[in-house]
């Protein structure tokens, strides 16, 4: 059997659960929810079921992200490998112009 992965470390902080809740609230999925912020779903559904944060209050919904989906790793990378492309391209123009002031 093959071995576990370390742990993340990434924890829920009470601030964390209030906006959770308040996401729960508007609908949101659990998935989404924990995609947010990098936990696992059960860390979500903890929060739900009132295992986990049961005294916290809901956040204001002015004070939570915008709906999901959120992008997938894969899609971040991508979109940080066109942005140093971006950044490149930007460079060289700019080196290029340079030549004329």
């Amino acid at each position: 059997m093959g071995q576990r992965a370390e742990a993340s470390g990434l924890r829920l902080t009470a601030r964390d659960a209030a906006i959770v809740k308040a996401m729960l609230k508007r609908g949101d999925r659990q998935h989404d929810i924990a995609a947010w912020f990098g936990v696992n779903g059960g860390r979500i559904a903890e929060v739900a079921t009132g295992k986990s944060f049961s005294e916290v209050q809901s956040a204001p919904s002015a004070n939570i992200p915008p709906p999901g989906p959120y992008p997938s790793g894969r899609d971040t990378m991508l979109a940080l490998e066109a942005l140093v492309a971006a950044k490149e391209a930007i460079e060289v123009a700019q080196a290029k112009l340079a030549r004329f002031q």
